[in-house]
């Protein structure tokens, strides 16, 4: 957990900005103990702003039996919290690479083909043994009674 952030996160929940020692270290322990999710959101946002030092920087001031943060320090916290730029794709490769065509999606046809012959395919059992299952397209039509393949009549 980042020290600093999480002091900037507090103060700023807080009316005007202020809150007394007793406050900020209840709140500071309730965040220490509420898991990874806040330690890994402090520590991002930290590294947003590398040489962090809410005093010196003058983010945070000392008031009597308390701290507030300054305007200079919820400017800190925006730019922290705003999400990056989404930046545009550079593209690396070469131009012929970018240039070449897409080849076309399989046909329907096709692809039934391929589902059927997987289906064809030898599956293992657990006992090690295998067994081919049969392909519904050699089975032929069904009878005129409605006896199919395999069914006496």
């Amino acid at each position: 957990m980042n020290f600093q952030v999480t002091v900037l996160k507090i103060l700023v929940s807080y009316p005007d900005g202020f809150a007394t020692m007793a406050d900020l270290k209840r709140d500071m322990a309730i965040l220490a103990t509420s898991g990874r999710d806040w330690a890994d959101r402090t520590n991002r946002l930290a590294a947003r702003v590398p040489d962090l030092d809410i005093f010196s920087q003058g983010l945070v001031e000392r008031e009597n039996g308390g701290w507030k943060i300054t305007v200079k320090g919820r400017t800190v916290l925006e730019f922290m919290e705003a999400r990056p730029a989404v930046e545009q794709p550079t593209e690396t490769g070469p131009a012929e690479s970018r240039d070449a065509p897409i080849p076309p999606l399989p046909q329907p046809a096709e692809r039934a083909r391929r589902r059927r012959e997987r289906r064809e395919r030898v599956v293992k059992l657990e006992n090690g043994r295998g067994l081919t299952l049969p392909n519904p397209a050699d089975a032929g039509p069904p009878s005129k009674e409605g006896a199919g393949p395999g069914r006496s009549s």
